[in-house]
């Protein structure tokens, strides 16, 4: 990997070396869950801390991509694990559990990783898939801050001589791309369709901004990417406007990546819930209770939040199953059914991240409010992460497919 990466190129704090050593190569889907569950008990010690502190979460990044769970979505004739939807959604769920933005840096890896099955010649799948499994991590340049909308790119992919390209544009919200190997970014070409450019994270004309300032989510190493004229062969480069064209689950794959994370919020906020419960909330005086888990509108409450919880990982689950479906034989309703499945647990997982996230002060209490605790970033992580795209249009797709039998548009939001 020497030849594709020089890291001590120029001045960058931020600028990671590759790995030194392959990472770890899963087998199978119980393997990776196991390490999931493994490396969420050391990325919670000081995940509280790390958020308080807007301390970049290196060491843990670098043990989570080594362990292999980032390429464990890499098809089984390349060498990947290739494992169940249900298994990763289990495993960022997991990980999100202990450290929500530790399991978001992997968010968009992942849907490119798909990307590159979907649109990548046998050469880039070789070539990137083997990045992957050695360890390389993949940042993001997609969202841009001035376009009209999410889906209008302003960033230009240009000829420059044969088999080259420039790239040149301005890019936010770009989580992972401080500590990535490499920066895929989205630009657009004269016709205005989509391509993901794979940029060295050292590359000369890409500069990568610590400047994301969200009150949640708050070590996801995002911020501003400036792409000045920097120049990409042609084998970095991959048409993703394709995957939209025909029926493909990449749409549904990135959605539910993002679901998985509310789902993992919600298990922490109510894990959180019971433990200040038990441990420091007072029994209301008319209660005529000793304890205050013996309050009955607490266990009411309680009880409410874990049948929400249950029902939106369930859900989770079908969508899981729906997406697998969909990338064994992908077909215009399958793909669809997928969508409605992902977005049907998007709003359940949403509702229920804010609702566990808010529950958690009026159980617990004053007390949980206090700075010691940053109980609050539980409630942060819920309501800046579940802003990637407005719940409230998942319910117009679900009721227009069902009462009108109207399928949901193709594009990474649905």
């Amino acid at each position: 990997m020497s030849e594709l990466y020089t890291p001590n190129r120029r001045e960058d704090p931020y600028l990671q070396p590759l790995p030194q050593q392959a990472a770890h190569r899963i087998q199978d889907d119980a393997e990776a869950i196991e390490i999931a569950r493994i490396l969420a008990r050391d990325f919670a010690k000081e995940a509280a801390e790390r958020d308080q502190q807007r301390r970049l979460p290196i060491a843990e990044l670098n043990a989570f991509s080594q362990s292999g769970l980032w390429g464990i979505t890499v098809p089984k004739v390349y060498g990947g694990a290739e494992v169940s939807y249900r298994t990763l959604g289990e495993v960022i769920k997991t990980i999100a559990a202990a450290d929500p933005s530790l399991a978001q840096l992997p968010q968009n890896h992942l849907a490119i990783v798909d990307h590159i099955r979907l649109d990548g010649s046998e050469a880039q799948k070789h070539r990137l898939f083997g990045l992957v499994l050695e360890g390389v991590r993949f940042g993001n340049a997609f969202s841009e801050r001035k376009s009209r909308t999410v889906a209008e790119f302003e960033t230009q992919i240009t000829p420059d001589g044969e088999g080259f390209f420039r790239i040149n544009g301005q890019k936010f919200y770009s989580s992972g791309a401080l500590l990535a190997h490499w920066v895929p970014t989205v630009a657009v070409d004269s016709e205005k369709r989509p391509f993901l450019a794979f940029i060295r994270r050292d590359a000369e004309g890409l500069e990568v901004i610590n400047d994301w300032s969200g009150f949640g989510q708050r070590t996801t190493a995002s911020g501003t990417v400036l792409v000045n004229n920097v120049r990409v062969s042609a084998d970095q480069v991959l048409p993703v406007h394709q995957a939209f064209e025909r029926p493909t689950a990449a749409g549904p794959i990135s959605q539910f990546l993002q679901a998985a994370i509310d789902a993992g919020i919600t298990r922490a906020a109510i894990a959180d819930t019971q433990e200040q419960v038990r441990q420091f909330a007072r029994p209301w005086l008319d209660s005529g209770q000793e304890h205050a888990w013996q309050d009955p509108y607490s266990l009411q409450q309680i009880g409410d939040l874990h049948i929400r919880q249950r029902a939106a990982e369930a859900v989770l689950d079908l969508a899981a199953d729906a997406i697998q479906s969909a990338v064994a034989n992908p077909n215009e309703d399958r793909v669809a059914a997928a969508s409605i499945a992902v977005a049907e647990a998007k709003v359940l997982t949403t509702e229920a991240a804010i609702l566990a996230t808010n529950k958690l002060f009026e159980l617990a209490g004053t007390r949980s409010t206090l700075e010691e605790y940053n109980l609050d970033r539980h409630w942060r992580n819920a309501r800046t992460h579940t802003l990637h795209d407005p719940v409230r249009w998942k319910f117009n797709i679900i009721g227009n497919y069902y009462l009108n039998h109207i399928k949901p548009a193709r594009h990474p939001w649905v």
